[in-house]
């Protein structure tokens, strides 16, 4: 480059490292928040599938029921509702946030914005368990 071309040198840009999200507890939150979009898809397939068995007879669904209970799907399982439970959490917390509501000028305290969604999360819990703790 000649001293009269009138470019300035590029500045150097370090290049951040694949685990830039484990600096920070916020930064962490907020990647684990978008993984547990795969084990909410996982639990989607898994559903239509149940439903595809349901669908083709008892046998099938027998079998269904049966692959259900390999060792390492009930740990995926039970690792896919643990971040299901996570994402809905962080879905409901994040509300508040995303829905602003004032009322006489002033803002609606988080708080307000974000109980209901639980009362509502609770009360489909209650009634899917009564559903299926009666059969």
């Amino acid at each position: 480059m000649s001293a009269g071309s009138g470019r300035l040198p590029r500045p150097y840009l370090r290049r951040p490292s694949a685990w830039w999200w484990l600096g920070r507890w916020t930064y962490l939150t907020f990647m684990l928040r978008d993984f547990s979009c795969v084990f909410m898809a996982y639990f989607v397939v898994v559903t239509l599938l149940q439903i595809r068995a349901l669908g083709n007879g008892p046998e099938a669904y027998a079998a269904f029921e049966a692959h259900l209970r390999n060792p390492l799907l009930i740990v995926l399982n039970a690792i896919s509702l643990l971040f299901v439970v996570y994402h809905a959490v962080t879905f409901f917390n994040a509300a508040s946030t995303a829905t602003v509501v004032r009322v006489g000028g002033k803002r609606v305290p988080d708080f307000y914005i974000t109980l209901p969604n639980y009362i509502a999360w609770a009360a489909a819990s209650v009634v899917v368990a009564w559903l299926v703790l009666r059969a």
